[in-house]
């Protein structure tokens, strides 16, 4: 089999070290292997395959002679995607940044593989939540066109990185011990006000747009029409931060185009690779984040008919954000075009 020369850009973040985890639990086909990152991360080692890899700042000239580039996420993609593009490698992004360019496919390698023919060099990971509720969507989709999407969102701290987590540990310490807790990240680091997260929610992900909704809930409506190339579908959108490390659960309701039996959808979800249902509620049976964490799939429960709304039913699905929402759908999209021949 033929290897490729693999780049993985913000490799000592949250995203860049499960890139690391699956490369070292995965069969990946690479050969040579550059870790970048800024210049205060330079010179950290981490063992890959058996062989220790020295992390390098990510300069212009960093992408020379790489076939493949895995990017972990932030705003150094804008500045790093077109010069790793026009040094010849394919890069698969994680930010936000092309997620929405007309140019650029959005992929959930599940859902829509054949839209990665579409790039021009740049391939964009979706949201992370988008990832999870789609991988639940599409075997139903495919039963019945969904019409219209409510979904509410649970989102795990981890979904602000390590110092998301760090700071939800320190209250939680501090709660316990009677001591006054101190927030600095949630909602979002650059908000003027912020909140502990230990023992409460907070129904703000980023920032507030004209419409009243916030910039994640948004991003679950426009990425999710775009990843189905369906327009028409409504969809509306609640995310809410909880005091939980890992992994995101949401709950969803589903409005089709014509009825569907419950068991032709579990039917239909059972077989969809990379969602696993767990769904009997008599032996109180049901995906909970404490149990996903660290695993690849998307797990669904919960499944029912909505008695509000004809044509209508109601799922739950969770899933670990770091892993299937963010670093394991990048390289599942490069080991897409390697499979197919695309690479």
């Amino acid at each position: 089999m033929k290897k490729f020369n693999l780049a993985i850009l913000g490799a000592t973040g949250a995203v860049g070290q499960e890139f690391i985890n699956l490369l070292n639990e995965r069969d990946f086909p690479f050969n040579n292997l550059r870790l970048l990152a800024s210049a205060k991360s330079v010179g950290k080692e981490y063992q890959v395959k058996g062989k220790t890899y020295k992390v390098e700042e990510a300069k212009a000239d960093s992408f020379n002679g790489i076939d493949v580039a895995l990017f972990a996420g932030g705003s150094i993609s804008k500045e790093f995607a077109p010069i790793a593009v026009k040094a010849g490698a394919v890069v698969i992004d994680n930010s936000s940044t092309y997620r929405m360019d007309p140019n650029v496919p959005l992929i959930v390698p599940e859902v829509n593989p054949q839209a990665i023919l579409k790039h021009k060099g740049i391939i964009a990971n979706p949201n992370c939540s988008t990832i999870i509720m789609v991988m639940a969507l599409k075997p139903i989709y495919d039963l019945a066109r969904i019409k219209r999407i409510i979904v509410s969102t649970y989102q795990a701290a981890s979904g602000a990185g390590k110092d998301g987590l760090d700071e939800l540990e320190q209250q939680i310490k501090d709660s316990a011990a009677g001591k006054e807790m101190t927030a600095h990240i949630f909602p979002s680091a650059g908000q003027p006000v912020h909140y502990p997260l230990a023992l409460n929610l907070i129904p703000q992900i980023d920032v507030f747009l004209d419409n009243l909704y916030t910039k994640e809930e948004m991003k679950m409506v426009n990425e999710t029409k775009k990843i189905f190339d369906d327009y028409a579908m409504g969809i509306t959108a609640t995310t809410v931060r909880v005091p939980v490390y890992r992994s995101h659960s949401e709950a969803v309701t589903v409005e089709l185009e014509h009825p569907v039996e419950l068991s032709a959808m579990r039917e239909a979800l059972s077989k969809f690779p990379g969602v696993i249902v767990q769904d009997d509620p008599s032996k109180q049976i049901y995906p909970m984040p404490l149990y996903t964490s660290g695993k690849n799939d998307v797990y669904v429960g919960r499944l029912r008919i909505d008695e509000s709304a004809p044509n209508s039913y109601n799922f739950w699905c969770v899933g670990d954000q770091i892993r299937k929402g963010a670093a394991l759908n990048t390289l599942q999209i490069a080991e897409t075009m390697i499979k197919n021949g695309w690479l």
